[in-house]
């Protein structure tokens, strides 16, 4: 049996620097991430308000078409829409630029095409087939365009 006596408590100078020394590693590599999670941020944010308004641009035209008392509209446009929904920017508002165009398919159906795009993103884009629908006509007995 040994009876050494140990006067040594808590930590010592090396344990202490090598533990500064990883937690300022640690830190330092969570800070060179940070740059990368806002630019992921910033993107998921704008695709969430441009499919918003690229479903929206979509559900427009499509009801339009669909009923047979209104005229098919124009084959192509340009517009530029707010994330507000409102037609001037308000303050923090995002700008978007929505290009849609409307195809003549024949046989009583259009295809329809948008693209919503921002600052030097292409953006996001998707195309639907609509076709004339008679349960659509409104108002009932309007003449046919």
């Amino acid at each position: 049996m040994s009876l050494t006596i140990s006067n040594e408590k808590g930590l010592g100078l090396t344990e202490v620097v090598i533990a500064i020394f990883l937690t300022t590693v640690a830190v330092l590599a969570i800070l060179a991430l940070q740059p990368s999670a806002w630019r992921t941020a910033g993107r998921s944010d704008y695709l969430g308000r441009a499919s918003n308004l690229l479903y929206d641009e979509m559900q427009r035209y499509e009801a339009t078409i669909m009923n047979p008392c209104r005229p098919i509209p124009a084959s192509s446009s340009t517009r530029i829409a707010y994330a507000s929904n409102m037609t001037t920017a308000q303050s923090g508002d995002a700008s978007f630029t929505v290009t849609t165009i409307v195809t003549n398919l024949g046989d009583n159906s259009w295809r329809v095409t948008s693209r919503v795009s921002w600052g030097n993103h292409s953006g996001i884009a998707d195309s639907i087939i609509v076709t004339r629908q008679e349960t659509y006509r409104y108002p009932p007995g309007c003449a046919s365009q």
